[in-house]
């Protein structure tokens, strides 16, 4: 699913079932040693994803460690991001010479838990959810959840080029719906951001990211390649 909404040059795994004989990289053991079973499957399942796209991309499949904030720690000259959810883990892959940063989320397809999308969201987007939710050919769909996915990719795509955090009202995140699709419903969105967003790499600061978004297999998945 995740290949569907990145662009050409991202490579991309994920795993719908977990292999009964998956097992961590050596060298990461110690980083979930005293990890409960659930966590030990999503952080075994997401960077066997991104083992399997470095060599999409011709690098070797070395072990991936976890930095500040517990973000992956790329082979030099990388950039990626990884997601795990119920089920699904997935990682996109980029060379860095051809895409500053990547952010991929994906979340269950189904109502955000009362009282989260307060929390999670701007007036501007709470009045976008009613108009939308109006119109009953989507009535079914929970994009209050994919809002939230949304802001979660927007947060990915940030954090390697910044350092820094970005809180849930720190981007006005808008949507486009597709007129047609194979799967349940897919689009873009536009995230606007609303703080200084000076980077570290020496690139031109952040303003804003675009990305697409797809909904099918029960699932909600996000995707950020900013060039």
């Amino acid at each position: 699913m995740i290949e569907n909404i990145v662009p050409t040059g991202v490579a991309t795994a994920e795993l719908l079932e977990y292999p009964k004989d998956l097992k961590p990289h050596p060298a990461e053991e110690h980083l979930i040693a005293k990890s409960v079973e659930k966590r030990r499957r999503d952080f075994i399942g997401a960077r066997h994803c991104a083992r399997l796209a470095l060599a999409q991309l011709g690098e070797s499949q070395v072990a991936i460690g976890k930095g500040e904030r517990g973000a992956p720690v790329w082979p030099r000259g990388i950039v990626g991001s990884l997601t795990h959810t119920e089920g699904y883990q997935a990682a996109a892959l980029a060379h860095q010479m051809r895409f500053r940063s990547v952010g991929i989320d994906a979340e269950p397809h189904g109502p955000l838990p009362e009282g989260v999308l307060e929390s999670v969201s701007l007036a501007p987007e709470r009045d976008w959810l009613r108009d939308v939710l109006a119109d009953s050919s989507i009535a079914d769909l929970h994009f209050d959840r994919l809002l939230f996915c949304a802001k979660e990719a927007t947060y990915k795509a940030w954090w390697p080029l910044t350092a820094r955090w970005l809180g849930f009202e720190d981007a006005h995140i808008t949507f486009t719906i597709d007129d047609s699709s194979d799967a349940d419903a897919t689009g873009t969105f536009h995230s606007d951001l609303l703080v200084p967003g000076q980077t570290s790499d020496g690139g031109v600061a952040l303003t804003s990211f675009d990305g697409r978004w797809m909904i099918g297999d029960g699932r909600i998945l996000t995707a950020i390649v900013h060039g």
